[in-house]
């Protein structure tokens, strides 16, 4: 009985070490320049740029086969950094740029459907079916995913008013370099 066992934690090391090699040897690294226009990107995955979400999009950019003008969300500003990044010219933005903007849903109105909540895609929406719906401001995106699908049109998009912590300039800045 305990011969088999030893024989079992044998080969249970010798396989995890054979795992172990195999990870380190056949690791596949991630294209770095992908991480860097994913982190530009708005993250609201909203699908306006016509991939499912920011990370395909930024896969596209860096294999040559998306333009950079394609992120209303990202607006002109996301437009201008990917350029930067890139070393192409700022192109106009494909669509028309919009205020960043919040869901707000008239709770009174609200059947509890939860088709809502299966259209967000950052989760920002809580409630429970047969119940009233509410968005969780901070984690809404203003992606619009969940307007379409409510059938009791109770959810409608606002501009969220600017303040210190989400104002950017209007112009681009242009740093001054100094020569060497």
């Amino acid at each position: 009985m305990i011969t088999a066992i030893v024989i079992m934690a044998l080969g249970a090391i010798v396989l995890g070490a054979a795992l172990g090699y195999a990870s380190v040897k056949f690791k596949v690294e991630g294209n770095p320049l992908v991480e860097k226009i994913e982190a530009i990107l708005p993250q609201t995955q909203c699908g306006q740029c016509g991939y499912p979400g920011c990370k395909p999009y930024a896969e596209a950019i860096a294999e040559g086969e998306a333009d950079i003008n394609l992120c209303p969300p990202g607006g002109m500003e996301g437009v201008r950094k990917l350029a930067d990044l890139l070393g192409r010219e700022p192109t106009p933005l494909d669509a028309e740029e919009k205020p960043k903007q919040v869901a707000i849903i008239d709770e009174a109105t609200c059947i509890g459907c939860t088709l809502c909540i299966q259209a967000c895609p950052v989760d920002a929406i809580v409630g429970a079916a047969k119940q009233m719906h509410t968005i969780v401001a901070s984690l809404c995106t203003g992606c619009e995913l969940c307007v379409k699908p409510c059938p009791v049109e109770c959810i409608r998009m606002e501009p969220i008013a600017e303040n210190i912590e989400n104002w950017k300039w209007k112009y681009p800045v242009f740093e001054i370099k100094r020569a060497a």
